[in-house]
C-alpha cells in the first residue's frame, strides 16, 4: 500500500478532478466513488477498480489495481460527502450499448438534481425496468451524488443519453408506448391497466417534460392526488414503474 500525504500528489489531484469536473470525467472514462457499501456494491457487480484511497490501514480492500493510504484531511479534500467514511474509489465506465426487446423503459427529461437521478435510476433497477435514458439537461449520470443515490445499481442499471430523435428511433424499433408523465387531465391514470411495453417520460418538478418531447409521446399519464399540484419526481417514476411491475409479477 502506498503512502500519500500531500494533497498535491498528482493521484490525489486525480481523485479531486474525478468528483468536480464533468469534462475530466468524460475524458478519462472513470467516475469517483465514496463509502464502504458502495465499495462492496461495486465488487458484486464486477465494476473494474483502478484506484482506491483509504484512509486506514485496517480497512480491507480488495479487487482494486492500486490502493493508497492517505490522512483523513487528505480524504476529507477528495471526499464530495461532508463526512467520509474512510474509502474513496475509481470505476472506468461502462460501455453499454440500448438495451435490445426492451419492454419497459424509464426517460428522464431536464431533471438537474442528482440524487434524484441516482433515485430513480435505483427504483428503475428494483421495479425491473430495462431502460433508463437520460436526456436534455439530465444532471450527470457519473455525478457523485448520482453515483452515491444509486445505492449500487448505476453499475447494474442499462442507462444511456439520446436526444428527442434517438429517444424515439429507440421507442419505435422496440415497439413501445411512450406515455409523458403531465399534470393535465385527459389521458391515463395511474392505477389503470398499464399497456405491456411501455416508456415513461419524466420530466423536472418544476419545469415538467419538455415541450419537444411532450409533443412526441403516443399519450400523457397522470397521478391523481388530494391538493397537491405535483410530486417529487422520484416519486412520481416509482408510482409508475410499481404499476407495471405489479401487472408484470
Amino acid at each position: 500500500m502506498e503512502e500519500i500525504t500531500s494533497r498535491k500528489n498528482p493521484q490525489v489531484q486525480h481523485l479531486k478532478k474525478l468528483g468536480t469536473d464533468v469534462k475530466y470525467r468524460d475524458a478519462c472514462g472513470a467516475f469517483l466513488c465514496d463509502g464502504v457499501k458502495l465499495y462492496e456494491e461495486a465488487l458484486r457487480s464486477g465494476a473494474e477498480i483502478t484506484l482506491v484511497a483509504v484512509s486506514a490501514r485496517d480497512l480491507a480492500v480488495s479487487g482494486a489495481a492500486h490502493v493508497i493510504l492517505v490522512p483523513e484531511d487528505v480524504l476529507a479534500s477528495i471526499s464530495p460527502q461532508k463526512s467520509p467514511q474512510g474509502i474513496v474509489f475509481v470505476c472506468k465506465r461502462r460501455e453499454v450499448e440500448p438495451v435490445s426487446d426492451a419492454k419497459c423503459v424509464l426517460i428522464l427529461d431536464g431533471i438537474q438534481d442528482p440524487g434524484n437521478v441516482g433515485g430513480l435510476i435505483r427504483t428503475a433497477h428494483a421495479f425491473g425496468a430495462d431502460q433508463v435514458i437520460l436526456t436534455g439537461d439530465t444532471a450527470d449520470l457519473y455525478h457523485p451524488r448520482t453515483v452515491r443515490a444509486s445505492m449500487g445499481a448505476v453499475f447494474r442499471q442499462a442507462v444511456c443519453v439520446m436526444d428527442v430523435d434517438g429517444i424515439m428511433n429507440y421507442v419505435n424499433q422496440n415497439d413501445l408506448l411512450l406515455l409523458g408523465a403531465a399534470l393535465s387531465e385527459g389521458g391515463r391514470i395511474a392505477g389503470d391497466a398499464m399497456p405491456t411495453r411501455v416508456a415513461f417520460a419524466i420530466g423536472s418538478e418544476g419545469r415538467g417534460l419538455s415541450p419537444e418531447l411532450l409533443a412526441c409521446c403516443h399519450d400523457t399519464v397522470r397521478i391523481p392526488m388530494e391538493d397537491m399540484e405535483s410530486l417529487n419526481a422520484n416519486i412520481a417514476g416509482a408510482i409508475l414503474l410499481w404499476e407495471v411491475y405489479k401487472g408484470s409479477s
